[in-house]
């Protein structure tokens, strides 16, 4: 009988991109991938520690695994968490073990190992070789969409993050691991993928490389791959004659997640972010000019320490200005350990929440004027699930789409659809198939 692991992944695209990357090196070593919730051998809890938040909800599931595993699993818990906050971590309850950010492949052999003693050596069955706990790549992606991870590490240093603690300084996948790993999930069937870091902005830093340059690599691929995404940029590497190359790149999805933070000079500069609004618009503007019918969302964070009614106005207008498709909007969460943490000015939580609604009916202004724009055009979708009748997907820029199917329709095909009406909550907007044959 097959042993059986479970995984948890709290926070960024990243960890959901490493913890598949561990889940597959489980399956290689003969292990079968169950449910977090049911009885199973194993249970690995990939943590993040982005806010105080973070932290209670990885130690929340480190207990549940425990628990779920009747005290006989192994439990391990890797990740930022970790490697932030180690003695602390070690503490909790029916947790075996802790990995860090750096080493956590090293997760599967340290779990054979445990159940090793904890049933005895007759309870594996497995001459498989140890696992490389130095490489780190995926086959096959969970859905029609695979993030592929292309960076570790941030060396940004702003005020509110303990990012660059837990992660350590940037290091960048070889562009031709890139492109090796994007062929072999597209040869998987995989249609889409969406090329990510800790700070995508900043790949090949460390190496000589840039990430222009592996767009431009990975769009040239001759396999299967339909669709390239990126994650969330800084808006620094978008330059003027790298928006001409991005723009020339057709695999490329016209969807560009900012990194904004607030729209306030002042708070940028508490924040110490690394560009005022100026050149954040400058930016837009840029995406707009050369890319057709791009789409622009990004972060914003009220509260921040010290963020006065004047500068959050600031940031509602600059919203306005923007026109983003969306925002995320986050309530600024004390973390220790962090400058931010040490400021003066602190924002009352009921205030934080206030400003938080009042943005988002800002955001949702601009989400329904960018939307509008797009009714009655045609788009094509890349179908990602088909339930009850309806399939849902996203446009090329994004736009979240539901429709009813025919027949003929298929999940993981792209189709081409009118938008008609924009959904009362504007979370998504309602389509109709068009006459176009879906694309294989």
């Amino acid at each position: 009988m097959k042993q059986k692991a479970a995984f948890y992944t709290l926070g960024c695209r990243v960890n959901q991109y490493e913890t598949r990357a561990i889940e597959e090196a489980f399956e290689r070593r003969g292990f079968e991938i169950g449910s977090f919730d049911e009885k199973c051998d194993v249970y690995i809890i990939n943590t993040c520690t982005v806010t105080a938040e973070s932290d209670r909800k990885s130690r929340q599931f480190i207990r549940r695994a425990y628990k779920n595993g009747g005290g006989d699993a192994v439990v391990i818990a890797v990740g930022c968490m970790v490697q932030v906050s180690p003695e602390e971590t070690k503490e909790i309850l029916g947790l075996d073990c802790a990995i860090g950010s750096k080493d956590k492949m090293a997760c599967v052999n340290k779990a054979i190992e445990l159940l090793m003693k904890k049933r005895g050596a007759a309870a594996l069955a497995d001459d498989a070789e140890r696992t490389d706990t130095d490489s780190m790549c995926i086959t096959s992606p969970d859905g029609t969409r695979a993030f592929l991870k292309i960076a570790d590490g941030c060396d940004n240093h702003c005020a509110y993050c303990i990012i660059p603690k837990a992660r350590g300084e940037v290091t960048s996948k070889k562009e031709e691991d890139v492109c090796r790993e994007a062929a072999i999930l597209a040869d998987g069937g995989c249609r889409e993928i969406v090329l990510t870091g800790i700070e995508t902005a900043a790949y090949g830093k460390d190496t000589g490389s840039d990430l222009i340059t592996l767009i431009e690599k990975v769009n040239a691929l001759d396999c299967g791959l339909c669709r390239i995404r990126l994650g969330s940029l800084e808006p620094t590497v978008i330059k003027e004659n790298s928006v001409k190359r991005l723009a020339s790149c057709e695999k490329l999805m016209p969807h560009y997640h900012l990194s904004l933070q607030s729209g306030s000079d002042g708070v940028l500069r508490r924040m110490r972010r690394k560009y005022n609004t100026a050149q954040f618009y400058n930016v837009v503007g840029m995406l707009r000019e050369n890319i057709k019918d791009v789409a622009v969302t990004t972060d914003i964070i009220v509260g921040f320490p010290g963020e006065t009614e004047r500068e959050f106005e600031e940031t509602a207008n600059f919203v306005r200005k923007c026109g983003f498709m969306y925002v995320h909007i986050f309530p600024y969460s004390d973390r220790a350990g962090t400058e931010a943490s040490g400021m003066d000015g602190k924002i009352p939580e009921p205030e934080k929440k206030r400003r938080a609604a009042r943005l988002r009916e800002v955001m949702l202004e601009t989400r329904r004027e960018a939307l509008g724009r797009f009714i009655g055009t045609e788009r094509k979708v890349l179908v990602e699930t088909i339930k009850d009748g309806y399939a849902s997907g996203y446009t090329e820029n994004y736009i979240e789409t539901r429709f009813k199917a025919s027949e003929a329709t298929r999940e993981n095909t792209v189709v081409s659809v009118v938008l008609t009406e924009i959904a009362d909550d504007a979370e998504y907007v309602v389509a109709a198939l068009s006459d176009k044959k879906p694309e294989e």
